[in-house]
């Protein structure tokens, strides 16, 4: 299943995502581009089964250790503003992203930036936190995120002139996957 997915998403989802990217970059409308980078980020988030998944268990251990009421509201909620917390951090992420690449910006510089917020962050966290956020980073780079964010990143890179579509197109997941350990750490300082 999960190959006849993959055919399909290169079949159709690569090249209309190339489009959209390259029909947005070359109209110049900057925040058309950003709003749809949002948007793509944020509904290929929500709509990641792996992160369903990650935050009702983690909804489950809060509730088990005694942070939040262990009622399936409570739990119910808890979760929901988890999975928002990282749709939200990625559609944020994706947006610094395709604007890095529009920039020019080095990507390293950036990267280095977020791994220095996460592990100031780690330090000062909770601790019932700190797996949950490493693993939210690590779910948002499955089956859905990945191949759509990729496709944006690649369309982008390949019309605009000087850019690399393998290190700007792949640069977004690198994104992608470091915002939401940062969001979801302050999210259980927070909360």
């Amino acid at each position: 299943g999960l190959t006849l997915f993959l055919q399909g998403l290169e079949m159709a989802l690569f090249p209309i995502g190339e489009f959209l990217a390259g029909a947005l970059a070359r109209k110049g409308s900057l925040i058309w581009l950003l709003l749809f980078s949002f948007g793509l980020g944020f509904g290929t988030t929500v709509a990641e089964p792996s992160l369903i998944a990650v935050g009702d268990e983690a909804a489950r251990v809060m509730a088990e250790g005694g942070f939040i009421a262990n009622e399936q509201d409570a739990m119910s909620s808890y979760a929901r503003a988890l999975r928002y917390t990282v749709a939200v951090s990625v559609g944020i992420a994706i947006v610094v992203g395709v604007f890095r690449i529009l920039k020019g910006w080095p990507l390293h510089w950036i990267m280095i930036g977020g791994y220095v917020a996460v592990q100031a962050l780690t330090m000062i966290a909770p601790e019932q936190i700190i797996g949950i956020a490493y693993d939210s980073g690590g779910v948002t780079t499955s089956t859905v995120t990945v191949p759509l964010v990729t496709a944006l990143g690649v369309g982008l890179a390949t019309v605009i002139k000087g850019r690399n579509p393998a290190i700007d197109g792949f640069g977004l997941i690198a994104f992608a996957s470091l915002s939401p350990m940062i969001f979801v750490l302050i999210f259980g300082m927070v909360f």
